[in-house]
Protein backbone atom coordinates (compact mmCIF):
# COMPACT_ATOMS: atom_id res chain seq x y z
CA UNK A 1 0.00 0.00 0.00
CA UNK A 2 1.09 3.57 -0.62
CA UNK A 3 0.34 4.68 2.95
CA UNK A 4 0.08 2.77 6.24
CA UNK A 5 -3.31 1.09 6.62
CA UNK A 6 -3.98 2.99 9.86
CA UNK A 7 -3.58 6.33 8.07
CA UNK A 8 -5.93 5.31 5.27
CA UNK A 9 -8.65 3.97 7.57
CA UNK A 10 -8.39 6.84 10.06
CA UNK A 11 -8.62 9.43 7.30
CA UNK A 12 -11.56 7.70 5.61
CA UNK A 13 -13.45 7.26 8.89
CA UNK A 14 -12.83 10.88 9.86
CA UNK A 15 -14.09 12.27 6.54
CA UNK A 16 -17.17 10.06 6.53
CA UNK A 17 -18.05 11.18 10.06
CA UNK A 18 -17.60 14.86 9.18
CA UNK A 19 -19.63 14.61 5.99
CA UNK A 20 -22.45 12.76 7.75
CA UNK A 21 -22.57 15.56 10.31
CA UNK A 22 -22.88 17.99 7.36
CA UNK A 23 -20.02 20.19 8.48
CA UNK A 24 -19.28 22.50 5.53
CA UNK A 25 -15.60 22.94 6.39
CA UNK A 26 -13.27 20.83 8.48
CA UNK A 27 -9.47 20.35 8.67
CA UNK A 28 -7.62 17.35 7.30
CA UNK A 29 -4.08 18.45 8.14
CA UNK A 30 -2.94 20.75 10.93
CA UNK A 31 0.15 22.71 9.93
CA UNK A 32 1.80 23.12 13.34
CA UNK A 33 4.73 25.53 13.56
CA UNK A 34 6.15 25.42 17.10
CA UNK A 35 8.87 27.87 16.03
CA UNK A 36 10.10 29.75 12.96
CA UNK A 37 13.80 29.69 13.76
CA UNK A 38 15.91 27.70 11.31
CA UNK A 39 19.56 26.82 10.77
CA UNK A 40 19.22 27.58 7.04
CA UNK A 41 18.21 30.58 4.91
CA UNK A 42 16.63 28.84 1.92
CA UNK A 43 16.14 31.09 -1.10
CA UNK A 44 12.45 30.30 -1.55
CA UNK A 45 11.41 30.30 2.12
CA UNK A 46 9.02 33.00 3.29
CA UNK A 47 8.82 32.02 6.95
CA UNK A 48 12.19 33.32 8.10
CA UNK A 49 11.37 36.63 6.41
CA UNK A 50 7.70 37.01 7.32
CA UNK A 51 8.28 36.22 11.00
CA UNK A 52 11.63 37.96 11.44
CA UNK A 53 10.31 39.96 14.42
CA UNK A 54 9.22 36.81 16.28
CA UNK A 55 11.90 34.43 15.02
CA UNK A 56 13.11 33.60 18.57
CA UNK A 57 9.64 32.88 19.97
CA UNK A 58 8.30 29.35 20.51
CA UNK A 59 5.01 27.73 21.35
CA UNK A 60 5.03 25.62 24.50
CA UNK A 61 4.33 21.90 24.22
CA UNK A 62 1.02 22.54 25.99
CA UNK A 63 0.04 25.23 23.45
CA UNK A 64 0.91 22.87 20.62
CA UNK A 65 -1.11 20.00 22.04
CA UNK A 66 -4.06 22.28 22.79
CA UNK A 67 -3.96 23.31 19.12
CA UNK A 68 -3.95 19.66 18.03
CA UNK A 69 -7.05 19.08 20.18
CA UNK A 70 -8.71 22.29 19.00
CA UNK A 71 -8.36 21.50 15.30
CA UNK A 72 -9.03 17.77 15.61
CA UNK A 73 -7.40 16.97 12.27
CA UNK A 74 -6.20 13.36 11.86
CA UNK A 75 -2.81 14.44 10.44
CA UNK A 76 -0.37 16.89 12.02
CA UNK A 77 2.43 18.33 9.89
CA UNK A 78 5.09 19.65 12.26
CA UNK A 79 6.92 22.33 10.33
CA UNK A 80 8.44 25.74 10.90
CA UNK A 81 11.30 26.81 10.83
CA UNK A 82 13.26 23.67 11.54
CA UNK A 83 11.27 21.58 14.06
CA UNK A 84 14.24 19.43 15.06
CA UNK A 85 15.78 22.47 16.80
CA UNK A 86 12.62 22.84 18.92
CA UNK A 87 13.91 21.91 22.42
CA UNK A 88 10.93 19.70 23.35
CA UNK A 89 10.41 18.05 19.96
CA UNK A 90 10.48 14.54 21.45
CA UNK A 91 7.86 15.42 24.07
CA UNK A 92 5.71 17.10 21.41
CA UNK A 93 5.78 14.10 19.09
CA UNK A 94 4.95 11.71 21.92
CA UNK A 95 2.05 13.91 23.02
CA UNK A 96 0.58 14.00 19.53
CA UNK A 97 0.98 10.24 19.04
CA UNK A 98 -0.84 9.63 22.34
CA UNK A 99 -3.80 11.40 20.72
CA UNK A 100 -3.73 8.79 17.94
CA UNK A 101 -2.80 11.35 15.29
CA UNK A 102 -0.49 10.81 12.32
CA UNK A 103 2.62 12.97 12.09
CA UNK A 104 4.74 14.25 9.23
CA UNK A 105 7.78 15.92 10.75
CA UNK A 106 9.02 18.28 8.03
CA UNK A 107 12.77 18.78 8.30
CA UNK A 108 15.81 19.77 6.28
CA UNK A 109 17.32 16.53 7.60
CA UNK A 110 20.50 17.94 9.09
CA UNK A 111 19.67 16.96 12.68
CA UNK A 112 17.94 13.61 12.16
CA UNK A 113 20.98 11.55 13.15
CA UNK A 114 21.59 13.65 16.27
CA UNK A 115 17.95 13.65 17.42
CA UNK A 116 16.91 10.15 16.34
CA UNK A 117 17.03 8.76 19.89
CA UNK A 118 14.15 11.07 20.87
CA UNK A 119 11.72 9.12 18.68
CA UNK A 120 10.44 5.58 18.24
CA UNK A 121 9.41 4.01 14.92
CA UNK A 122 5.65 3.73 14.36
CA UNK A 123 3.32 3.62 11.36
CA UNK A 124 1.90 6.95 12.57
CA UNK A 125 5.15 8.89 12.20
CA UNK A 126 7.08 10.00 9.10
CA UNK A 127 10.24 12.02 8.76
CA UNK A 128 9.49 14.28 5.78
CA UNK A 129 12.86 15.47 4.43
CA UNK A 130 13.00 18.45 2.09
CA UNK A 131 15.23 17.88 -0.94
CA UNK A 132 15.00 20.09 -4.03
CA UNK A 133 17.45 18.23 -6.24
CA UNK A 134 20.75 16.39 -6.23
CA UNK A 135 23.68 17.67 -4.19
CA UNK A 136 24.79 20.74 -6.16
CA UNK A 137 21.25 21.94 -6.86
CA UNK A 138 19.94 21.37 -3.36
CA UNK A 139 22.90 22.98 -1.61
CA UNK A 140 22.52 26.01 -3.84
CA UNK A 141 18.80 26.27 -2.99
CA UNK A 142 19.46 26.16 0.75
CA UNK A 143 22.50 28.42 0.45
CA UNK A 144 24.91 26.10 2.27
CA UNK A 145 27.30 23.37 1.15
CA UNK A 146 27.00 19.96 2.76
CA UNK A 147 23.27 20.05 3.49
CA UNK A 148 22.37 17.38 0.94
CA UNK A 149 24.90 14.92 2.31
CA UNK A 150 23.80 15.59 5.90
CA UNK A 151 20.17 14.97 4.92
CA UNK A 152 21.10 11.74 3.13
CA UNK A 153 22.97 10.53 6.22
CA UNK A 154 19.87 11.35 8.26
CA UNK A 155 17.66 9.37 5.89
CA UNK A 156 20.02 6.39 6.04
CA UNK A 157 20.08 6.49 9.84
CA UNK A 158 16.30 6.77 10.09
CA UNK A 159 15.67 3.90 7.69
CA UNK A 160 18.24 1.71 9.46
CA UNK A 161 16.41 2.38 12.75
CA UNK A 162 13.06 1.37 11.21
CA UNK A 163 11.44 4.76 10.65
CA UNK A 164 9.16 5.73 7.78
CA UNK A 165 10.74 8.45 5.63
CA UNK A 166 9.31 10.46 2.76
CA UNK A 167 10.71 13.46 0.94
CA UNK A 168 9.22 16.75 -0.17
CA UNK A 169 10.50 18.47 -3.31
CA UNK A 170 9.66 21.98 -4.47
CA UNK A 171 9.69 22.67 -8.20
CA UNK A 172 11.10 26.06 -9.19
CA UNK A 173 11.43 27.81 -12.55
CA UNK A 174 14.93 26.39 -13.11
CA UNK A 175 14.15 22.88 -11.83
CA UNK A 176 15.25 20.17 -14.26
CA UNK A 177 12.63 17.41 -14.09
CA UNK A 178 15.21 14.90 -15.36
CA UNK A 179 17.24 15.69 -12.25
CA UNK A 180 14.18 15.00 -10.08
CA UNK A 181 13.94 11.63 -11.83
CA UNK A 182 17.56 10.93 -10.91
CA UNK A 183 16.98 12.15 -7.34
CA UNK A 184 13.99 9.84 -6.86
CA UNK A 185 15.93 6.92 -8.30
CA UNK A 186 18.73 7.51 -5.79
CA UNK A 187 16.32 7.95 -2.86
CA UNK A 188 14.44 4.79 -3.84
CA UNK A 189 17.71 2.88 -3.46
CA UNK A 190 17.97 4.31 0.07
CA UNK A 191 14.54 2.89 0.89
CA UNK A 192 12.57 6.15 1.02
CA UNK A 193 8.88 5.36 1.44
CA UNK A 194 7.32 8.02 -0.77
CA UNK A 195 7.76 11.31 -2.59
CA UNK A 196 5.85 14.59 -2.39
CA UNK A 197 6.17 17.11 -5.22
CA UNK A 198 4.70 20.61 -5.47
CA UNK A 199 5.38 23.89 -7.30
CA UNK A 200 7.00 26.85 -5.57
CA UNK A 201 4.74 29.69 -4.54
CA UNK A 202 5.78 33.35 -4.52
CA UNK A 203 5.43 34.22 -0.84
CA UNK A 204 4.70 37.90 -0.36
CA UNK A 205 7.55 38.09 2.16
CA UNK A 206 10.04 36.86 -0.44
CA UNK A 207 8.67 38.86 -3.35
CA UNK A 208 8.56 42.15 -1.44
CA UNK A 209 12.19 41.93 -0.32
CA UNK A 210 13.56 40.72 -3.66
CA UNK A 211 11.02 41.17 -6.46
CA UNK A 212 13.52 40.64 -9.29
CA UNK A 213 14.93 37.53 -7.67
CA UNK A 214 11.43 36.20 -7.01
CA UNK A 215 10.59 36.48 -10.70
CA UNK A 216 13.59 34.27 -11.47
CA UNK A 217 12.55 31.64 -8.91
CA UNK A 218 8.78 31.26 -8.92
CA UNK A 219 6.48 29.87 -11.59
CA UNK A 220 3.30 31.31 -13.04
CA UNK A 221 0.27 29.03 -13.30
CA UNK A 222 0.94 28.40 -17.00
CA UNK A 223 4.61 27.67 -16.30
CA UNK A 224 3.62 25.17 -13.60
CA UNK A 225 1.45 23.27 -16.07
CA UNK A 226 4.26 23.28 -18.64
CA UNK A 227 6.82 22.08 -16.09
CA UNK A 228 4.68 19.22 -14.79
CA UNK A 229 3.87 18.07 -18.31
CA UNK A 230 7.58 17.58 -19.00
CA UNK A 231 7.80 14.34 -17.03
CA UNK A 232 4.54 12.38 -17.00
CA UNK A 233 6.41 9.06 -16.69
CA UNK A 234 8.00 10.30 -13.47
CA UNK A 235 4.69 10.09 -11.64
CA UNK A 236 4.17 6.44 -12.59
CA UNK A 237 7.76 5.38 -12.05
CA UNK A 238 8.05 6.17 -8.34
CA UNK A 239 6.01 5.86 -5.15
CA UNK A 240 4.43 9.29 -5.26
CA UNK A 241 2.60 10.51 -2.17
CA UNK A 242 1.15 13.25 -4.36
CA UNK A 243 -2.31 12.12 -5.46
CA UNK A 244 -3.16 11.52 -9.14
CA UNK A 245 -5.99 14.08 -8.93
CA UNK A 246 -3.63 16.78 -7.72
CA UNK A 247 -1.05 15.86 -10.38
CA UNK A 248 -3.73 16.16 -13.07
CA UNK A 249 -4.48 19.63 -11.73
CA UNK A 250 -0.80 20.60 -11.88
CA UNK A 251 -0.67 19.38 -15.47
CA UNK A 252 -3.71 21.49 -16.39
CA UNK A 253 -5.87 18.44 -17.11
CA UNK A 254 -8.58 19.43 -14.63
CA UNK A 255 -9.60 22.21 -12.29
CA UNK A 256 -9.72 22.18 -8.50
CA UNK A 257 -11.10 24.73 -6.08
CA UNK A 258 -8.74 25.67 -3.28
CA UNK A 259 -9.70 24.26 0.14
CA UNK A 260 -7.23 26.25 2.24
CA UNK A 261 -9.45 25.86 5.30
CA UNK A 262 -8.62 22.12 5.33
CA UNK A 263 -4.95 22.86 6.19
CA UNK A 264 -5.07 25.42 9.02
CA UNK A 265 -1.79 26.79 10.35
CA UNK A 266 -1.01 27.39 14.03
CA UNK A 267 2.13 29.32 14.93
CA UNK A 268 3.56 31.63 17.59
CA UNK A 269 1.25 34.48 16.58
CA UNK A 270 -1.96 32.44 16.51
CA UNK A 271 -4.07 30.76 13.83
CA UNK A 272 -2.77 32.10 10.53
CA UNK A 273 -5.49 33.35 8.22
CA UNK A 274 -6.55 32.77 5.59
CA UNK A 275 -3.98 30.08 4.78
CA UNK A 276 -0.50 28.66 5.09
CA UNK A 277 0.71 31.00 2.34
CA UNK A 278 -1.14 34.28 2.83
CA UNK A 279 -1.38 36.24 6.08
CA UNK A 280 -4.18 38.75 6.55
CA UNK A 281 -4.76 38.05 10.23
CA UNK A 282 -3.70 35.85 13.12
CA UNK A 283 -6.76 34.55 14.96
CA UNK A 284 -6.88 33.78 18.67
CA UNK A 285 -8.73 30.49 18.24
CA UNK A 286 -9.29 27.85 15.59
CA UNK A 287 -13.02 28.56 15.73
CA UNK A 288 -12.38 32.23 14.96
CA UNK A 289 -10.26 31.27 11.96
CA UNK A 290 -12.93 28.97 10.55
CA UNK A 291 -15.95 31.17 11.27
CA UNK A 292 -14.59 34.70 10.84
CA UNK A 293 -12.64 34.20 7.60
CA UNK A 294 -14.53 35.18 4.46
CA UNK A 295 -13.38 32.11 2.53
CA UNK A 296 -15.45 33.01 -0.50
CA UNK A 297 -13.18 36.01 -1.13
CA UNK A 298 -10.06 33.88 -1.62
CA UNK A 299 -8.89 31.58 -4.37
CA UNK A 300 -8.05 31.71 -8.06
CA UNK A 301 -9.94 34.49 -9.82
CA UNK A 302 -10.97 36.10 -6.53
CA UNK A 303 -7.78 37.42 -4.95
CA UNK A 304 -4.77 38.47 -7.02
CA UNK A 305 -2.42 36.83 -4.52
CA UNK A 306 -3.97 33.48 -5.41
CA UNK A 307 -3.46 33.87 -9.16
CA UNK A 308 -0.45 31.57 -9.49
CA UNK A 309 -0.89 29.41 -6.41
CA UNK A 310 -1.30 25.68 -7.00
CA UNK A 311 0.16 24.57 -3.67
CA UNK A 312 -0.68 21.26 -2.04
CA UNK A 313 -1.79 22.97 1.18
CA UNK A 314 -4.88 24.22 -0.65
CA UNK A 315 -5.31 21.90 -3.62
CA UNK A 316 -4.01 18.49 -2.51
CA UNK A 317 -6.51 18.56 0.35
CA UNK A 318 -9.21 19.61 -2.12
CA UNK A 319 -8.47 16.48 -4.14
CA UNK A 320 -8.66 14.34 -0.99
CA UNK A 321 -11.99 15.89 -0.04
CA UNK A 322 -13.48 15.26 -3.48
CA UNK A 323 -13.90 18.93 -4.35
CA UNK A 324 -14.79 19.21 -8.06
CA UNK A 325 -15.05 15.42 -8.11
CA UNK A 326 -15.54 13.58 -11.40
CA UNK A 327 -16.96 10.16 -12.13
CA UNK A 328 -14.26 7.58 -11.54
CA UNK A 329 -12.19 9.67 -9.12
CA UNK A 330 -12.93 7.39 -6.17
CA UNK A 331 -11.78 4.32 -8.07
CA UNK A 332 -8.68 6.19 -9.27
CA UNK A 333 -7.78 7.20 -5.72
CA UNK A 334 -8.38 3.68 -4.39
CA UNK A 335 -6.22 2.13 -7.09
CA UNK A 336 -3.48 4.67 -6.37
CA UNK A 337 -3.56 3.84 -2.67
CA UNK A 338 -3.38 0.10 -3.22
CA UNK A 339 -0.54 0.11 -5.78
Amino acid sequence: MRFPLSLTTDMAGYMIKKKLSREPRFPLVLMLEPLHACNLTCTGCGRIREYESTIKEKLTVEECLDSVDEAGAPIVSICGGEPLIYPQIGDLVRGILKRRKHIYLCTNGMFITKKLNQFRPTSRFFFNVHLDGLEATHDKAVERAGVFQAAVEGIKAAKKAGFLVCTNTTVYKETDMAEIDALYGYLTELGVDGFMLAPAYGYAAVCSTNPNGAAEIFLTRDQIKEKFNQAPALFKKYKMNTSPIYLEFLQGKRELTCAAWASPTRNVKGWKGPCYLITDEHHTTFTDLMHDTEWENYGYGKDSRCEHCMMHSGYEVAAALGVNAKLGDSLKMLKWQLT
